[in-house]
């Protein structure tokens, strides 16, 4: 019997929601893998919209659950009602969504504030010691819940113009916690927490080097599980 995996998503679209790239190898390679999956994100309103083609902010108000729905096909639930005993694992994909809606990162930095739903979530899954997958920047999610963690954002300097938010991983490890340096065809575990996590977009790389990060990632979540 495949392991039952929760998928959260913070909306669609990199810069306003969740990764499509990464949400949608997360899932190939959980397909792959025989999970059984099953899709959620918060039911509030995002905090902007952002129109993709130009890159700036609209005046548009969308919901994350709604918009979620797109990359779900339709199939998802609010992240109110998961239940983590009813699951094996969770997973998060990254994508500013999850800085601006999942929590205030975007605005606030270390000093952010997690989403209650996606908090609770997170310390579900802890508390049952059940593994828990993040990719790009949704391990800060794990470093502002879980203080001594550890967790790697990719590199943390900017080596060759590919890490260009290497900062991020100072602000991980401002925070209490261990930032791992990891390529983006890695994944780092941190077997105490049972949290896996990988860089994926965090680093400027070739599409088919996330897909294989993330990769990882989803196998080490499947394993632990």
């Amino acid at each position: 019997m495949g392991k039952r995996v929760a998928l959260v998503l913070a909306g669609c679209g990199v810069f306003d929601g969740s990764e499509i790239h990464e949400a949608s190898a997360a899932l190939v390679h959980l397909s792959r893998g025989g999970a059984e999956v099953k899709i959620f994100a918060p039911n509030i309103e995002q905090r902007d919209v952002v129109n993709h083609l130009k890159g700036c902010p609209t005046e548009e108000k969308r919901n994350v659950l709604v918009e979620s729905a797109r990359l779900a096909r339709g199939s998802i639930q609010d992240l109110a009602e998961l239940k983590a005993s009813e699951f094996d694992a969770v997973i998060f994909p990254g994508g500013f969504g999850v800085a601006k809606n999942l929590c205030s990162w975007a605005v606030d930095g270390k000093n952010c504030t997690v989403n209650e739903h996606v908090n609770s979530t997170l310390q579900a899954f802890h508390s049952a010691k059940k593994p828990i997958g993040l990719c790009c920047i949704s391990p800060v999610l794990a470093a502002k819940v879980f203080p001594g963690c550890e967790v790697t954002v990719g590199q943390d300097k900017n080596v060759d113009g590919r890490f260009p938010d290497a900062e991020t991983a100072s602000a991980i490890a401002e925070l209490g916690c261990k930032h791992i340096c990891k390529n983006v065809n890695e994944s780092h575990v941190d077997k105490a927490n049972k949290i896996v996590t990988t860089c994926a977009f965090m680093c400027k790389a070739p599409l088919h080097e996330i897909f294989d990060g993330i990769g990882t990632m989803v196998q080490e979540v499947l394993k632990l599980a």
